[in-house]
């Protein structure tokens, strides 16, 4: 009862004024298949050093991937991130297990939201981006929620080249917002004929660029299309290094920009916490519409700068059913590393990035691609490729991580059915040295 104070009677109140019978019926939407059917597989009790002894164990299983070459990518990224960010973001006036809000005392959080809010916008071609969410893909299905909020549609359509998580988040989190969400087949290599889907009852397309195959697109056109049937364009990235050499997402006409930012200040991290980033245009009705936070400028009544918390449209802060997510807050701490980061590298550096990883990817590609019987399926990318094996990847990634090289993810990772089994993602950042790349095409030389 320590740790469980509510008792039966308790519990059965609580179920009456939620209209359920039974603690089971809460999770009525877990797929049976997934439901554990008896407690998980692990000693009832252990003491605090068995138990770091166990995970220690455990842990020497994995290998890290600042420790050998790493190829890794499909929507998370190894980038340097220098030490300067690690050291400023660990400092007390930053490092809290809570949001700030109250203006008078988070002067500088909130100046600090506000040069990231900027250096998003500027980076994406827009003109309003808010104080960044959870991540990319949480990104992606908040801004098809807002795309429906503003057209007053319920329709969604999305590329098949969208990394099949974002389209998942996007999928489940529409599915309960009674919005229909249509998915295209995926097209390794090429952009699936997602304007011909675009109809009266669209409210936008979703489309992701560079996609989930490294292909690099011109979204103009699918913009005009869309924007002849009254829908919105949706472009999102994973890699936002790849704004640093190519053209904006707004100077391609896109209405909306989310993506992950990742690959500035924040490190793998097994897979989190990560920062989401969300920008619109400079409308009134999608500014009113924008989920999550947007810190803005002022003055005080002396006439002195200041910053404030200008909108903020969660459940937490305004009536329900005006509040445009109940889900949706900012990343602060990571949004921190990231705007460190970004200044750390200015404009020019942050260009010299981006041309030194779409340089190494070249060099990479060229050289696998000349091994007997590997097609290079991406002709055109950023620091993301796709291969086309001779025999499945999966296999040849497994053998590859024998000879200590984490070769990139095969695509059939992300797609089920055997259709793209003999394809391999791989991503090649500036961390990837010129011994590393030899020692990519000696192993999948020897491996086929």
């Amino acid at each position: 009862m320590r740790y469980l104070p509510l008792t039966p009677e308790d519990r059965q109140a609580m179920l009456k004024t939620v209209g359920v019978s039974s603690i089971d019926a809460l999770f009525q939407d877990v797929p049976e298949a997934a439901r554990l059917d008896g407690p998980v597989d692990l000693p009832r009790r252990a003491t605090e050093l068995e138990v770091e002894r166990a995970f220690t164990r455990m842990a020497r299983k994995n290998t890290a991937a600042g420790e050998v070459p790493f190829f890794v990518g499909a929507g998370a990224y190894k980038h340097h991130v220098p030490a300067t960010v690690d050291h400023l973001i660990q400092r007390s006036e930053y490092l809290t297990s809570y949001t700030p809000y109250q203006p008078e005392i988070s002067q500088g959080t909130l100046q600090t939201l506000f040069e990231f809010q900027t250096q998003v916008a500027a980076l994406t071609g827009m003109d309003v981006a808010n104080a960044s969410m959870y991540d990319g893909s949480t990104s992606c299905a908040e801004a098809v929620l807002m795309a429906c909020r503003i057209t007053k549609r319920n329709r969604a359509v999305l590329s098949g080249n969208l990394h099949p998580h974002y389209a998942g988040a996007t999928h489940t989190l529409a599915k309960y917002m009674d919005i229909d969400t249509v998915s295209q087949d995926a097209q390794p290599g090429s952009l699936d004929d997602i304007a011909a889907s675009i109809d009266d009852e669209t409210a936008c397309v979703v489309v992701q660029n560079p996609d989930v195959f490294g292909k690099v697109h011109d979204l103009e056109p699918l913009a005009n299309a869309a924007h002849a049937k009254g829908a919105l364009l949706i472009a999102v990235f994973t890699e936002v290094v790849s704004l640093g050499l190519m053209k904006s997402p707004g100077a391609m006409d896109a209405d909306i920009v989310v993506g992950e930012g990742q690959s500035l200040g924040v490190g793998l991290q097994f897979g989190g916490p990560y920062v989401g980033l969300f920008a619109c245009r400079n409308d009134r009705n999608f500014i009113r519409n924008m989920p999550g936070r947007l810190a803005g400028e002022t003055v005080d009544a002396d006439g002195r700068r200041g910053f404030v918390l200008t909108l903020s449209t969660r459940e937490q802060h305004i009536r329900r059913d005006k509040a445009t997510s109940n889900i949706c807050t900012n990343s602060g701490l990571m949004a921190l590393a990231w705007t460190i980061h970004m200044t750390l590298l200015g404009q020019s550096g942050f260009s010299k990035l981006a041309q030194l990883n779409h340089e190494r990817a070249c060099e990479l590609a060229d050289r696998l691609s000349a091994l007997p019987g590997v097609e290079l399926v991406t002709d055109a990318f950023f620091n993301e490729f796709t291969l086309r094996l001779p025999k499945p990847a999966a296999g040849v990634v497994d053998a590859l991580a024998k000879k200590d090289i984490l070769a990139g993810v095969p695509a059939s990772r992300l797609y089920r059915g055997g259709a793209f089994d003999d394809l391999l993602i791989v991503a090649a950042t500036e961390t990837n040295t010129e011994a590393d790349l030899g020692a990519f095409e000696s192993a999948l030389k020897e491996v086929l």
